[in-house]
């Protein structure tokens, strides 16, 4: 995370199966704009530059706590079929959704990490944050797993 953004960071790590490929998983996870399907948060997310690679960025319109913000994504790494991290930024907030994908029998093992931190008086959401995010994150992955069983077929 960024210089100015201190204090420990609310983050959440899930581990989930699901019968899509690693292959599929990563497709999927890799194009941000699905977010809208399986991240309860998010209202849109559109594809603003690049082809899905590492550097691509995506406008991403949430709704947290009663609030609509804006987020860019950039696909900070992207390695076939195992890998995917994007970087979300705007003026308060820094975070990172990080997927990790291994073969399993018939399917996949996803690990999902999500981490953010917060600077300026959006600071003062980090304890409140922390402690919705285990609530937050079973609704996540539940739609996740989801979505991924759904690239199965």
């Amino acid at each position: 995370m960024a210089a100015g953004y201190g204090g420990p960071v609310p983050s959440i790590t899930r581990t989930f199966a699901t019968t899509a490929s690693p292959e599929a998983a990563h497709a999927y996870l890799a194009d941000f704009r699905t977010a809208e399907e399986w991240d309860p948060g998010t209202r849109t997310c559109e594809r603003t530059s690049g082809d899905g690679g590492v550097g691509t960025t995506y406008r991403n319109i949430s709704s947290f706590f009663g609030r609509t913000v804006e987020i860019t994504y950039t696909a900070a790494e992207v390695v076939v079929p195992t890998r995917v991290h994007l970087r979300g930024t705007n003026e308060s907030f820094e975070g990172a959704d990080i997927f990790e994908i291994t073969p399993t029998t018939g399917g996949a093992r996803v690990v999902y990490t999500a981490q953010m931190s917060f600077s300026g008086l959006s600071r003062l959401a980090s304890p409140l944050v922390r402690a919705y995010l285990p609530l937050l994150a079973s609704k996540t992955v539940d739609q996740l797993r989801t979505c991924l069983d759904r690239q199965a077929g």
